[in-house]
C-alpha cells in the first residue's frame, strides 16, 4: 500500500506545472524594522513609522540603536516578488483572465480572487487543469461531496 501511495504521489508531482528556472531567494534581512519605542508605550504600534523628532537620537542614528530601513536592504530583482514554489503570482478573477497565463504557465502562478464565487471557482480550477497552469488556491471554498 505503501509503494502504491509512494507512485500516485511522484506522478502527480510529475504532472504538476514546474518553473522554468528556480532561483535561490536570499532575504538580506528577514525581521521586520520596528517603530522606535514601540515595545515601551502602548499608543505606539509596531508598524514602522519614520521618525520625525527634532533632537531624537534614533532619527539622528546613535550608535547602539536599531537600524533604519533603507534601499540597501532590497531584494535581488530576479527574485523580487517570487513565490517559495518559484513562480510569480498572478490574480485571476474569471475564467478569461485564465487564458493570459496560457503562454505563461512556467513562470506564473494563478491565485483565484477572494471574492469569486464557489461554482466559478470550480470552473477555473478545471480550465487551468486543461491549459496546465498550476494554481496556488485551488481547495478554497471548496466543500466534499457528502456536504452537498
Amino acid at each position: 500500500a505503501d509503494c502504491l501511495a509512494l507512485f500516485r504521489s511522484t506522478r502527480e508531482r510529475d504532472n504538476m506545472v514546474t518553473p522554468l528556472v528556480k532561483h535561490k531567494i536570499v532575504k538580506k534581512r528577514t525581521l521586520k524594522f520596528k517603530r522606535f519605542q514601540s515595545d515601551r508605550k502602548v499608543t505606539v504600534k509596531e508598524s514602522w513609522r519614520k521618525p520625525r523628532g527634532i533632537d531624537g537620537r534614533f532619527r539622528r542614528k546613535f550608535k547602539g540603536l536599531p537600524p533604519h530601513p533603507n534601499v540597501g536592504y532590497g531584494s535581488n530583482k530576479k527574485t523580487r516578488h517570487l513565490l517559495p514554489n518559484g513562480f510569480l503570482k498572478f490574480v485571476v478573477h474569471n475564467v478569461a483572465d485564465l487564458d493570459l497565463l496560457l503562454m505563461h504557465n512556467r513562470k506564473y502562478c494563478a491565485e483565484v480572487a477572494h471574492n469569486v464565487s464557489a461554482q466559478n471557482r470550480k470552473a477555473i480550477v478545471e480550465r487551468a487543469q486543461q491549459l496546465n497552469v498550476n494554481v496556488i488556491n485551488k481547495s478554497a471554498k471548496l466543500r466534499s461531496e457528502e456536504d452537498e
